[in-house]
């Protein structure tokens, strides 16, 4: 088969291109060759959460990658069949766990048989959903699509030491149903949690009143506060993360603590932001539109969905899954929001 190169730099050109590129080939079969990796950031090249991605699909697709260190601007990579087991894999920073997962999570659903993954590495870190956002909004919508998985956040861990872990055991699933949301439908109920690891309890309990301050006239609200020990997280760090359940939709928001930042700012920002996606009338939430996009891409059926803005990150990644997968992507305005529409070809 004819190998694709793929300009990692295309787009918003982050390590999000790098991590589903070595997806797609393994989902796909195709050889890849991927140029110029990250070539607009400060830092080009691969860090340590892009690495443990990529080779983390080779392990579990086959194959042979090629080129794979700290700081390569170029790999290749040949696929080879997706197989079932137990893995393990460390991140060995604080690099996302759950953005390792967003690699490995739609490869898995094409093995010959159960997959177990255990990750090692940062749970809420800056510039990627905190574990608990995996948790209560992307996986309810995996579960719609037909998607068996269970997932256990074993430890969480925080910048700059990781030291968190997550498991997971995921059943594979040959033909996903569609993502049909373009209603969400009345509200029913927001949930949250604000939590904190080895830091006073006033800190989640502030990062909630502020969440609830900015949501409280929008109806039924339940933000539970947690203060971790040393059985269930290492480091110091937090996170809150709100759900809200509609009739046909959950959406989402997030935010994680930083050294500075007060525990006001993060809820409040949190609260509108979800209340942002409430008041436009999305169905599915900016962030989970970027992740939800490849598994769509592998729907039996068109999906469509509404969202109230497409990044540069979503319409990267439609692009790139068009290099690889015989669909289309169509994005067009409606009503002050954007219907996405993703048929196969």
């Amino acid at each position: 088969m004819t190998c694709l190169v793929i300009d990692g730099s295309y787009g918003e050109g982050g390590g999000q291109l790098s991590r589903y590129a070595v997806a797609l080939a393994a989902i796909s079969g195709r050889p890849l060759q991927l140029e110029n990796i990250r070539a607009k950031r400060a830092k080009p090249g691969l860090m340590a959460q892009h690495l443990t991605a990529l080779r983390a699909v080779a392990e579990v697709a086959g194959g042979s990658l090629e080129g794979a260190e700290i700081g390569a601007t170029e790999i290749y990579y040949r696929p080879d069949r997706i197989r079932g087991g137990d893995y393990r894999f460390d991140v060995g920073t604080a690099g996302s766990i759950v953005l390792v997962l967003q690699a490995l999570l739609p490869v898995a659903l094409h093995a010959d048989k159960l997959v177990e993954l255990t990750v090692t590495g940062g749970t809420d870190v800056k510039m990627a959903p905190p574990v608990d956002y995996l948790l209560m909004v992307f996986l309810p919508w995996l579960a719609r699509m037909g998607v068996k998985v269970r997932v256990e956040s074993v430890r969480h861990g925080y910048y700059p030491k990781g030291g968190g872990a997550v498991s997971l055991q995921l059943e594979p699933c040959g033909a996903l149903r569609p993502l049909l949301a373009e209603q969400p439908g009345a509200l029913r109920q927001i949930n949250g949690v604000a939590h904190v690891a080895h830091l006073p309890r006033h800190i989640p309990e502030r990062m909630a009143a502020a969440a609830r301050d900015a949501l409280a006239d929008l109806g039924a609200m339940q933000i539970g506060v947690k203060v971790l020990g040393a059985a269930d997280a290492f480091g110091t760090g937090g996170a809150i993360v709100l759900a809200a359940e509609t009739e046909h939709a959950v959406l989402g928001a997030a935010s994680v603590a930083e050294r500075g930042v007060p525990a006001e700012r993060l809820g409040a920002d949190a609260g509108y932001a979800l209340r942002a996606e409430l008041e436009t009338g999305a169905a599915v939430d900016i962030h989970a539109c970027d992740q939800l996009l490849i598994y769509a891409a592998q729907a039996r059926d068109t999906s469509r969905f509404l969202v109230r803005k497409v990044s540069q990150h979503a319409r990267t990644v439609m692009w790139l899954i068009e290099q690889f997968l015989p669909v289309e992507f169509r994005v067009e305005p409606w009503r002050g929001l954007y219907r996405v529409e993703v048929r196969r070809g």
